[in-house]
């Protein structure tokens, strides 16, 4: 009887069931998505701070930050001779560690000896700044070494700045090229850790436990393409030739750093022997992360120790204002549209069921007690809720589809922390204390729907279902059978 009386009633009434039903619907659907997007949005920051940060990495250790002395230069110097030829094509490298900051190697096994730290592996970042000019009779010409380069001209008899920590030049009117790349010298006893680790080796191969000095480098696919390096290219790097072995992709967006080498020929080309600028640690267990950043601070002095959440306070673009937005207004609207939905439909219900009274005062007049005639209200409205929790998740699935299927492109920048530290991978510039345009990365957002977004769909259908059922039983089961009769007058 119950559903046979369900199936009439609801098919008497199309339209009022549909009105309540798109109500929830809208409501559900808007839930879906921010949710969805939400998620997405902290996918994206996770592929930011896994690119930046290095995969599996819970913090780095970095030398603390010292006052800079007064009068200090803020960039390397080049010296070219102009009288040596008339015809003098010119080339000079200046290798200098990453914000020109070391700790000792011995510190990486100190680091890992601490307790909660799983492992603890060194790297050595390294901003190369190669300078190329020819010069015939005092005067420069020009050779542009890559597309990153920046042309220079200088004054008659003076030098070139470029100003801001860039390298100087001095000559005789000189026109020249600059160009900047990093380098990252890392442990290949553990490349499951640290700079490396986040990028994936889609030509060639990686290093191997033999070539812990080698003169061989695996190199990102940008830098490749923009250098039109190949497996097997040679390039030189302050007169040290290397081999290129392996051509190496990141997991999201660009890589933080041109070129990977064996930490001792890194410690070679920066003279920087048994010194590391970061190293990468790994806790044993994540809710001990911070006990482990605060056992590392008291017990290795002159050290700057930043996690993961550091870093993530640090990042700021396009990517954090969307997902502040959709943290905290995508929250309160979805709960406001919810809101509003289910107040809507109770009201509805109830409207309908003031719409009824002959018809529910003559079932209590044939002897329906109250609770059957709430009975049967609920179950319309549970029906109209589930009706309505179909379409909003079927509206909530292609609104997240649309979003993947856009993919609008967000962009995310690694600012200065605390520590003065500006993303362990290093780029140019990059690293502690500086701050690179190679930081700035571009991610994809997409709206990923997981089956706990479903099941809050489907449980917020069945709330709203029975919230509107209690409504609309509530009054109902106020009218009398004498309800009935004053209507038919």
């Amino acid at each position: 009887m119950f559903g046979i009386y369900l199936k009439r009633e609801l098919g008497r009434r199309k339209k009022a069931a549909l009105v309540i039903a798109l109500g929830l619907a809208l409501g559900i659907a808007l839930v879906i998505t921010v949710n969805s997007v939400s998620a997405g949005m902290t996918q994206a920051q996770d592929k930011v701070l896994k690119s930046l940060y290095g995969l599996g990495t819970d913090m780095t250790v970095t030398k603390a930050q010292s006052a800079p002395k007064a009068g200090s230069s803020q960039g390397p110097n080049f010296k070219f001779d102009a009288k040596s030829s008339s015809s003098n094509k010119q080339s000079s490298d200046r290798v200098m560690t990453q914000g020109g900051q070391a700790l000792s190697s011995s510190l990486v096994s100190k680091v890992g000896a601490q307790k909660g730290v799983a492992s603890a592996v060194g790297a050595l970042t390294l901003n190369v700044t190669k300078v190329d000019g020819s010069f015939t009779q005092g005067k420069a010409k020009s050779s542009t070494s890559s597309s990153s380069g920046s042309q220079q001209q200088g004054g008659p008899g003076g030098g070139t700045s470029s100003g801001g920590g860039q390298p100087q030049v001095q000559g005789g009117g000189a026109n020249f090229s600059v160009n900047s790349y990093s380098v990252a010298g890392i442990d290949i006893t553990n490349q499951d850790l640290g700079p490396l680790a986040t990028s994936k080796i889609t030509s060639g191969r990686t290093f191997t436990s033999a070539q812990t000095n080698a003169k061989v480098a695996v190199v990102s696919k940008s830098y490749a393409k923009t250098k039109k390096y190949k497996v097997g290219s040679t390039f030189k790097i302050s007169g040290t030739k290397f081999t290129v072995i392996g051509i190496a992709t990141p997991d999201s967006s660009e890589s933080t750093t041109d070129v990977f080498v064996p930490l001792k020929q890194a410690q070679t080309l920066g003279d920087a022997k048994n010194k590391v600028t970061t190293i990468y640690v790994k806790a044993t267990d994540s809710q001990r992360i911070s006990a482990v950043k605060k056992a590392i601070q008291s017990n290795i002095s002159g050290t700057t120790v930043t996690t993961s959440a550091d870093l993530a306070s640090t990042v700021s673009g396009s990517l954090s204002t969307a997902s502040n937005l959709a943290t905290s207004v995508g929250k309160w609207l979805s709960i406001a549209v919810l809101a509003a939905a289910f107040l809507v439909a109770a009201l509805l219900t109830s409207s309908a069921v003031s719409r009824r009274v002959r018809e529910f005062g003559t079932l209590k007049a044939l002897g329906w007690p109250s609770r059957k005639v709430t009975r049967q209200v609920v179950g319309e409205s549970m029906v109209n809720g589930l009706i309505g929790g179909g379409l909003g998740i079927a509206l909530g699935l292609a609104a997240a589809y649309a979003v993947t299927a856009i993919s609008p492109k967000l962009t995310a920048q690694l600012g200065s922390s605390g520590g003065g530290m500006g993303g362990p991978g290093g780029g140019p510039g990059g690293g502690p204390g500086q701050q690179s345009a190679s930081s700035t990365m571009e991610i994809a957002l997409s709206a990923p729907v997981s089956l706990t977004t479903i099941a809050l769909a489907v449980g917020l259908a069945v709330t709203g279902g029975l919230i509107a059922g209690a409504m609309g039983g509530w009054r109902a089961s106020r009218m009398r059978p004498a309800d009935a009769l004053r209507s038919v007058s």
